[in-house]
């Protein structure tokens, strides 16, 4: 059995009209959708709701980072909007990611740990003061979100390969940052091509502005989609 690979497509965006004009060009069939902290800041859970009802999938990314009471109650809350996956800030630690899984254990969402992100590079880790290089902290984080009981991590496509053989066989590796063609003054320091990016091993691509810019934003993701499960 081949292995399918899904798309979120990042609706990135302050504006409820352009958050709904984009998705309405989008068929759930192909991709689900990713609401991050623009969007959901603006529009509040209006935008999840409406998402939902228009059948597309729903990752709500707000990489949820507090003391553990206080993420516990946020899982809660985001739980009760139907969506179908969540995150945390693995940099959190242990107690607080088994709060956040215990919080919703009883519910059909896969809670998810963020690593470092796509736009982390050596340089942050020394900036901040983590020991290691940057596989090593991803391995570590990696580790910690596993044992906590998380379903997956989001890392970057290259990191995959060097930390799964520590990771449970059904951990989903959910990749942000991918590129269809070099962008001018990139924020992504670690990104990948969706070819790439499943060979390296990824369950689900996140992609934002290569389909949201384009002129024809359902074409770019039927393209990309048949690129990577041909």
């Amino acid at each position: 059995m081949i292995k399918k690979t899904d798309i979120y497509v990042a609706i990135d965006t302050e504006s409820l009209s352009d958050a709904k004009n984009i998705i309405n060009q989008l068929n759930y069939k192909y991709c689900g959708i990713k609401i991050g902290k623009e969007l959901f800041t603006a529009c509040g859970p209006e935008i999840v709701i409406w998402a939902k009802k228009k059948g597309f999938k729903v990752f709500l990314d707000l990489k949820f980072h507090d003391i553990p009471n206080t993420v516990m109650k946020a899982c809660v809350a985001a739980s009760k909007l139907n969506i179908d996956i969540l995150n945390v800030h693995a940099l959190g630690g242990k107690d607080m990611m088994v709060t956040a899984k215990d919080a919703i254990k009883d519910k059909q969402i896969k809670l998810i740990g963020v690593t470092l992100l796509t736009s982390h590079d050596k340089s942050y880790l020394e900036e901040i003061g983590l020991v290691g290089s940057i596989d090593d902290c991803i391995k570590r984080l990696a580790i910690s979100a596993a044992e906590s009981g998380l379903d997956g991590i989001v890392c970057a496509a290259a990191d995959i390969p060097n930390i799964r053989k520590y990771l449970p066989n059904t951990f989903i590796y959910i990749t942000p940052g991918i590129r269809l063609e070099k962008i001018i003054n990139d924020d992504q320091k670690r990104a990948a091509n969706p070819i790439d990016a499943v060979s390296f091993g990824s369950d689900i691509l996140v992609i934002g502005r290569p389909i949201t810019g384009a002129p024809n934003p359902q074409e770019k993701l039927i393209k990309v989609y048949n690129q990577i499960n041909s």
